[in-house]
C-alpha cells in the first residue's frame, strides 16, 4: 500500500478490537539534513577532531546570531499567517492596473523589501506561495513571479546585516553598525538588483506573458481573515527594521517584534501558535554547519581556500574573493563558503571580506543547494505543483551570478 495514501487500516489491538493504524509520516529530507549536520558537528567536537577551545569560540560567536534567527523566523511565519504579505502582493497587482511591466517592477520592490527587512529565507518560504497564488488570481503564468522571489532572495540580501546570515558575520568582523554597513553596501546592492531585474525581465517576464499579451486582469482586493492581526504584524516588521537602523541589537529588536506579534496571536488567534513555529531545523543546520566547517578548517581547508582567495585587498584581490565565494557556494553552500573564506582573509582586508560576502550572497544561484533559500524555494514550488526546470534556472542563474557578483564587486571597489 503506498504510504502517501491517507487511508486507515483495521487491525486488532490488545483488547481484541479493531483499531485504526495511521500511516507513518516520513521525515522531511531537510529535517534529516539538519539533524545529520548537527550530529556530525557534535561528533567532531566530542571526538577531538575539533579542539574544545575552537568549538567553544564558535558557539560563543554564533549564540547572538542563533537568538536573532530564532525570533525573526517566528516573526516572519506569524506575519505570513496574519496574511500581511497576501494583502501587499494583491495590492501591488491592483496598483499595476493590468500592466505587466508595472507588475514586474512592483513585485521586484516587494521581494527586495521583504529580503532586506526580514531575510532571504522569508522571501523564499513565505513570499513564493503568495506570488503563485497571486498569479492564479490574476490569470498570469506563475513561473516569472516565482523566479523573482528565488533570485532576489539572494541578490537583494546585501544591504542590511539582517538580510543574510553571512552579513551578520561580516558586519561583526568589519565592526560596522547596521546604518554604516548599509551605506557601504548600497552601491553593490543597487548594481546587484539592477542585474537581477535585467535577467528576470529578459529571461522570464517578457517571454512569460501569456499569449504575448501586454496586460492582465487585476485581481480583486484581498481581505485578510483578521485585519487587526494583519496590521499589527505589519507594524511589528516595520518597527523591527527601524529599530535595527537606529542601532538596537539585532537579537533584541527581533525578539521584541516577535513578542508583539505572538501576544497579538495569543489574544486573537491562539490556535496558530504551534510548536512547529519554532525553527529548530534552521538552528540545528547552522550550528552543525559551523562546527563541521571549523573542523575542516583546522585540518587543511584554510590552505586550499587561501590559495584561491589570496591576501591582496586591491581590486584583483576583491575579484578573487568574490569569485571564490560564489564558486564555493554553488559547490557546497553559501554559509560554509563564507566561513571558509573569512578564515583566510586578513583581518585588515575589509574590502576583500565584503567582496567575499558579495560572492556568497549574490552568487548562489546555479545549484539547488547553493543556499538554504534556493532549497526552500524549490520545495515550495514543488508543494504548489509548479514544475520548475532546474536546467533553465541553472542557466539563468549562472548568467545572473556573473553579472551580479561582478558588477557589485566593481561597485564596491569604486566606492571604497
Amino acid at each position: 500500500m503506498p504510504r502517501r495514501i491517507a487511508c486507515v487500516v483495521d487491525c486488532e489491538d490488545h483488547t481484541g478490537q479493531s483499531a485504526p493504524v495511521r500511516p507513518r509520516r516520513r521525515p522531511h529530507p531537510l529535517d534529516l539534513l539538519a539533524l545529520g549536520l548537527l550530529a556530525a558537528g557534535l561528533l567532531c567536537w566530542a571526538s577531538g577532531a575539533l579542539p574544545s577551545h575552537d568549538a567553544t569560540a564558535i558557539i560563543d560567536r554564533i549564540a547572538p546570531i542563533l537568538a536573532f534567527l530564532f525570533s525573526v523566523v517566528i516573526l516572519a511565519e506569524l506575519t505570513g499567517k496574519a496574511q500581511t504579505f497576501d494583502v501587499l502582493a494583491t495590492r501591488l497587482a491592483i496598483t499595476a492596473r493590468g500592466n505587466f511591466l508595472g507588475l514586474f517592477l512592483l513585485c521586484v520592490l516587494l521581494a527586495v523589501l521583504v529580503t532586506v527587512g526580514l531575510n532571504l529565507d522569508t522571501t523564499a518560504v513565505l513570499l513564493t506561495p503568495i506570488m503563485l497564488a497571486l498569479a492564479a488570481r490574476a490569470g498570469i503564468p506563475p513561473l516569472p513571479l516565482a523566479v523573482t522571489t528565488a533570485f532576489l532572495a539572494n541578490t537583494a540580501s546585501l544591504l542590511l546585516p539582517v538580510g543574510n546570515l553571512t552579513n551578520l558575520l561580516a558586519a561583526g568582523r568589519v565592526a560596522l553598525p547596521p546604518a554604516e554597513f548599509a551605506a557601504r553596501m548600497a552601491a553593490p546592492q543597487a548594481v546587484s538588483i539592477a542585474a537581477t531585474m535585467a535577467v528576470l525581465w529578459v529571461g522570464f517576464w517578457r517571454r512569460g506573458r501569456r499569449g504575448g499579451a501586454a496586460r492582465y486582469e487585476p485581481p480583486e482586493p484581498f481581505r485578510p481573515t483578521d485585519p487587526v492581526l494583519c496590521v499589527i504584524a505589519g507594524a511589528a516588521c516595520v518597527l523591527f527594521v527601524v529599530a535595527i537602523l537606529a542601532g538596537a541589537p539585532l537579537e533584541w529588536a527581533s525578539a521584541a517584534a516577535a513578542a508583539v506579534t505572538v501576544l497579538a496571536f495569543l489574544a486573537r488567534r491562539r490556535v496558530e501558535l504551534r510548536w512547529s513555529l519554532l525553527p529548530w531545523r534552521l538552528i540545528a543546520n547552522v550550528t552543525g554547519m559551523f562546527l563541521v566547517v571549523e573542523t575542516l578548517s583546522v585540518h587543511g581547508l584554510d590552505t586550499l581556500v587561501g590559495h584561491l582567495i589570496g591576501t591582496s585587498n586591491d581590486f584583483v584581490g576583491q575579484l578573487r574573493a568574490a569569485g571564490t565565494g560564489a564558486g564555493l557556494a554553488n559547490v557546497v553552500n553559501n554559509l560554509p563558503a563564507y566561513i571558509a573564506g573569512e578564515a583566510v582573509v586578513p583581518a585588515a582586508n575589509h574590502n576583500q571580506l565584503l567582496a567575499l560576502l558579495i560572492g556568497t550572497d549574490a552568487g548562489p544561484l546555479i545549484t539547488p543547494w547553493a543556499s538554504l533559500a534556493m532549497l526552500l524555494w524549490f520545495e515550495r514550488c514543488a508543494a504548489a505543483g509548479l514544475v520548475v526546470s532546474k536546467r533553465r534556472i541553472a542557466a539563468a542563474g549562472a548568467v545572473l551570478a556573473v553579472l551580479a557578483v561582478g558588477g557589485a564587486t566593481v561597485a564596491l571597489a569604486a566606492t571604497g
